[in-house]
Order: structure tokens, then sequence, then C-alpha cells
């Protein structure tokens, strides 16, 4: 049985994904060959507008699932490999118990 704590958890994880340019966000942030991505070539990149990249990365970094990091003017963000991980891992678990089910 599934902890109320790791529930929280898991829901905070989905719900902040569940909007499509978050989604992409992530994935940018995520394959960036450096592992980390400035935010400053991320709104060209993306073609959204710096507010709406400041929003979505703000609700990305409470979710954990991006850090910051400030460099001279520009922040820079890198997917947390960690808080992914406790994503992927619940649906695994999710998707072969659901295999043995019947």
């Amino acid at each position: 049985m599934m902890s109320a704590d790791r529930a929280t958890r898991l829901a905070e994880i989905f719900k902040a994904l569940s909007d499509p340019t978050r989604v992409r966000l992530l994935a940018h942030i995520a394959d960036s060959p450096e592992g980390t991505a400035c935010a400053c070539h991320i709104p060209d990149t993306l073609g959204i507008s710096q507010p709406t990249l400041s929003h979505h990365l703000k609700r990305l970094t409470a979710a954990g699932l991006v850090t910051r990091e400030q460099r001279g003017r520009w922040a820079h963000y890198t997917a947390a490999s960690d808080v992914l991980e406790v994503a992927r891992e619940f649906l695994g678990t999710t998707t072969e118990e659901a295999a043995r089910c019947c």
C-alpha cells in the first residue's frame, strides 16, 4: 500500500507535468548537451515568451523537477534525475502490476 506522503509527492510531480509547455520545457532541459539549459536561450528555442517561461520554470522548480543555479545574470536549469526516477518507478510498477492482474 502506498503511503499518503508518497501519493502526495507523486501527485505534485504529475500536476507539474500536466501542462504541455512544461513537458516540452523539461524535455528540452533534460536533453541539453551540457546537462543544463540557460534561461536566456529557452524562449527562442521553444517559441514562448519570457513571462511564460518564468511561470513554467517556477512550477517545475517548485515540484522539484528542475534545479536552478544563478550564473551571473542568467539562471541555468538542470533536470532533477532523482525526482524523475520517482515518477518512472511509479509508472513502471503500475504497468507491471497491471500486466500481472488477470
